[in-house]
């Protein structure tokens, strides 16, 4: 009985499960042939897609090698029209070489004017600026020039003024001068021929008398260191004046050499004295 029931129990469950099994297969092939479905028609709308856009694509192809066909007919028909053209322009440049090699001699010898244009007028240039710097030098220049002649018409008529007066004070100077050497020259003779005549009546008095000669040299001595100091005060005298005229000749001739004057224009040749012992 066990056995039995456990059979049924079996054969309940194995239906069951059959069953289950067969319900289970049913639905996966319902769900399988509704993607299926749904597969194809995605795939019929996507291949639809595909094709629509290849068959236009293809139309596109078709007009655009229909264009292209055209366009090369019409490139053929062009080239011809420029092989035409490039034998006639071929033929011209054969016929303007000759010209165009005398345009370039001509551009390249109007090249080299244009730049020694260019230096000139640089050139041309500078030298206006050079031209009015050189004007306005020159103006000023004639100003000065005026000036200069003005101030040297006044220098002239002071220069023959000083002349006249320098040469008024030589002569004057000259004359007081060489008289007054005359005269100390004279004074100065006179005293060493009174030297040598007292020096005579020395000696003869010393040879009448009987005095003490000692005594005698001694009071010699002191008239001849009077007379001495005497003869070196005429000297230093004369030789003060003769510097003094030596002086004055020299500021003269600087004062001429200042003023332009050669010393030759004086028409006479100043005297210098030379200074006593020399």
């Amino acid at each position: 009985e066990m056995e039995a029931k456990h059979t049924r129990k079996m054969q309940a469950l194995r239906d069951e499960m059959d069953l289950r099994r067969k319900t289970e297969i049913h639905e996966l092939e319902e769900r399988k042939n509704t993607q299926i479905s749904e597969l194809m028609g995605n795939h019929e709308g996507a291949f639809g897609a595909i094709k629509n856009y290849y068959n236009d694509i293809t139309a596109k192809n078709m007009a655009l090698i229909n264009l292209l066909k055209e366009q090369v007919e019409d490139l053929k028909k062009k080239e011809t029209v420029l092989e035409k053209e490039k034998a006639a322009v071929l033929l011209q440049n054969k016929q303007l070489i000759e010209p165009l090699q005398e345009a370039q001699e001509l551009v390249a010898e109007l090249q080299k004017k244009l730049v020694h244009y260019y230096r000139d007028k640089e050139a041309l240039t500078n030298s206006k600026a050079h031209l009015k710097i050189t004007q306005k030098e020159l103006k000023d220049l004639q100003w000065e020039h005026e000036v200069l002649e003005q101030r040297f018409s006044k220098v002239q008529e002071e220069r023959d003024e000083l002349y006249q007066k320098f040469t008024k004070a030589i002569n004057e100077v000259q004359q007081k001068t060489g008289f007054k050497n005359l005269l100390l020259e004279r004074k100065l003779q006179g005293l060493l021929n009174l030297l040598e005549k007292k020096e005579v009546e020395l000696s003869e008095i010393v040879a009448a008398s009987s005095l003490d000669p000692s005594l005698l040299s001694h009071k010699l001595e002191n008239v001849l260191s009077s007379k001495n100091a005497t003869i070196q005060d005429l000297q230093l005298q004369l030789a003060r004046v003769c510097k003094a005229h030596n002086d004055m000749l020299q500021t003269f001739e600087a004062k001429l050499t200042a003023f332009g004057i050669p010393v030759d224009n004086l028409g006479f040749q100043p005297l210098s004295f030379p200074f006593p012992g020399q």
